[in-house]
């Protein structure tokens, strides 16, 4: 799969710019095992890079303009490094531009450029194409132009090119994931100190394999937005009585209980499900380390549950695809993935199961919704890094 994709984008460079591409980078997604919208709330979050790539194929010129080819979408942008860029009507564009953007801004100083990239990360599934497009382009400037960029300052210029360029106000976990990454293995990241550890992801004998709903319901932002207002007033309750405490994830639920009435039951709920969910990370850390799966599957489906019914973040049609799943033989667990409304499940399935996990599931969710069900087999894998013939280079 993964040379397919390079010799793909290696043939995109030879049609768009007449010549044989120099250097070749790929830049994951990502998964996230566990831990949902607790990015916000001083929790932790258990991602992994994924084997699903952008390819990026590379050659430095002798001028001042970075010219790119998307092969996906068959469309070229040029700009000049000499000027300062704003954003421009094309989506994929704009993270490209804010990337640059917040290099110019630190002084760096960076060449001309030709680059063709076509991606098997499926878009808009959740699997953050977008955090691999940001980083892959800011790690491609870093290597190139010796710019003295260390991995965190990689991931947080991604992040930033989005709340700037592309208006989406994201977390760091995307960006930090494709740059970070390591085969077989999650990691385990504060997201506000941006502390990590990794932990071995020892499931041997079962897959991880996203079922893409295919559907994103319209109010995802309005009720992500929705859901962390719930979430402050829970907070601002809570630290006005209990002032003493440092972070949230340090509330117990006898102080949350506490000031249940005043902070009201929706506020009270969400706050609920974000101190088990931050628990349940730690666990799942340890379960992975331990090579105890029956245990991750049943934290998986206890975070369903929550995102489910205590921060109301799914919908029918994931619902339908977790209940459906659960009842198949060799389903250890299975989660809605992201941040709700749509999008896909991870599910924990021993290997001998997958192929009829799939084709029941397949089934039932076309019947009940008229909807083909996409398949996405997942492997995990390195982060960014440079592709050299018969190695890696990291």
């Amino acid at each position: 799969m993964q040379e397919k994709l390079i010799n793909y984008t290696k043939e995109a460079f030879q049609t768009a710019f007449g010549s044989d591409a120099e250097r070749i980078f790929l830049a994951p997604g990502r998964i996230n095992i566990i831990g949902e919208h607790v990015d916000y709330s001083d929790g932790f979050v258990l991602p992994a890079a994924i084997d699903k790539h952008i390819c990026f194929a590379v050659k430095k010129t002798d001028d001042s303009k970075i010219s790119f080819f998307a092969k996906d979408f068959n469309d070229s942008f040029s700009f000049d490094v000499n000027e300062k860029q704003f954003p421009v009507s094309q989506t994929w564009v704009n993270y490209l531009l804010g990337v640059f953007n917040v290099i110019q801004e630190l002084g760096k100083e960076v060449g001309g450029l030709q680059i063709a990239f076509s991606s098997t990360i499926p878009m808009g599934s959740g699997l953050s194409s977008s955090a691999a497009l940001e980083c892959g382009f800011a790690y491609i400037l870093n290597e190139i132009f010796d710019l003295h960029l260390n991995k965190k300052e990689i991931a947080v210029i991604g992040q930033k090119s989005e709340h700037t360029f592309v208006g989406v106000k994201c977390g760091i976990m995307d960006q930090f994931s494709s740059v970070f990454g390591k085969e077989h293995k999650v990691i385990m990241l504060d997201c506000n100190s941006l502390e990590h550890q990794y932990f071995e992801a020892n499931i041997d004998g079962y897959s991880l394999v996203l079922f893409d709903s295919c559907v994103k319901h319209t109010h995802l932002t309005s009720g992500y937005n929705d859901r962390r207002r719930d979430v402050d007033n829970g907070k601002k309750i809570l630290w006005e009585k209990f002032p003493e405490i440092q972070k949230f994830r340090d509330f117990s639920f006898e102080m949350l209980d506490e000031v249940r009435a005043e902070m009201g039951e929706t506020s009270y709920k969400r706050c609920f499900y974000l101190l088990k969910e931050i628990k349940r990370v730690e666990k799942a850390a340890k379960a992975l380390s331990e090579g105890d799966v029956e245990f991750l599957g049943q934290l998986l489906n206890e975070t369903h549950s929550g995102l489910s019914t205590e921060f109301e973040v799914s919908c029918d049609e994931l619902d339908f695809m977790v209940e459906e799943t659960l009842k198949e033989n060799g389903v250890l667990g299975s989660r809605i993935m992201g941040g709700g409304f749509g999008g896909c499940s991870i599910n924990l399935i021993k290997d001998e199961n997958v192929d009829q996990v799939i084709d029941a599931i397949s089934a039932k969710y076309k019947k009940a919704f008229d909807i083909e069900m996409k398949v996405y087999r997942v492997k995990i894998s390195d982060g960014i890094n440079e592709y050299k013939e018969n190695e890696f280079v990291i």
